[in-house]
């Protein structure tokens, strides 16, 4: 039988377990300080609305000083919907195959000072991450650890001053990644044969005035073991999309 868990938090610290089939956790939030730590098990689990079609309707979480912890184990498991939260640190722990992230951040608001942290233990997963898409974010430093083939992750980082550092083992995975405005940093360790690797890196202007930036810089670091894999660099100093 389907569990419903549906949420409404507000300056509080919560955990939340879930161990059978099908979860759902349905989560609407709004407040400062949010502690949010949910563990889930199992296959097709989902966090989010109340479904994952195009009319469903997403998580809505916002805040400032937010602090998730996510693990999920498991195979075919969902996380949906957007998060606007300034000075927020996030950590999701995925173990499991064919798993579906479609996660926002910043999706109504500002998203400034992001700490988002992805380990990832499984393969043929999807992501697709956004953050700045829609209204400011400034200064995000995030980290990916992939182990597991097979993979698609599509992540848009559209904050000023991004740290971006991903370390990925595995074959044939698929990786389009944009970082846009502001200073740049990318660390990419790769170990892994034919993987399919977009990188989409725009310096375009300072954060803010006055603090010595003239322009901001643009930096990429590759450390890459494969065979048969094909790497696409764009790299521009402007503020226009590639």
């Amino acid at each position: 039988m389907k569990k419903l868990i549906s949420l409404i938090l507000l300056l509080s610290t919560t955990t939340i377990f879930a161990d059978t089939d099908d979860n759902e956790i349905i989560i609407t939030q709004t407040g400062d300080t949010l502690k949010l730590y949910i563990d889930q098990e199992g296959f097709g689990n989902k966090i989010g609305g109340n479904n994952f079609q195009s009319t469903g309707t997403a998580m809505l979480i916002t805040g400032t000083t937010l602090e998730f912890d996510l693990d999920f184990t498991g195979n075919s498991n969902i996380l949906f919907g957007p998060v606007t939260a300034d000075n927020s640190t996030y950590k999701l722990d995925f173990t499991g195959d064919s798993n579906i992230i479609d996660w926002s951040v910043g999706g109504t608001g500002s998203s400034d000072d992001s700490d988002i942290n992805f380990g990832v233990t499984g393969s043929s997963n999807t992501f697709d991450l956004d953050q700045g898409t829609a209204f400011s974010a400034e200064r995000l430093n995030a980290d990916l650890v992939l182990i597991g083939s097979s993979n698609v992750f599509d992540i848009d980082w559209e904050s000023d001053d991004v740290v971006w550092n991903w370390d990925i083992t595995g074959a044939s995975n698929n990786i389009n990644t944009l970082q846009k405005d502001g200073a740049n940093e990318m660390t990419v360790e790769l170990n892994g044969d034919s993987a399919d690797v977009d990188i989409n890196q725009i310096s375009g202007t300072c954060a803010a005035s006055g603090n010595g930036c003239a322009t901001p810089n643009a930096i990429i670091t590759l450390d890459i073991t494969s065979d048969n894999s094909t790497i696409q660099i764009n790299q521009k100093d402007s503020a226009n999309d590639s």
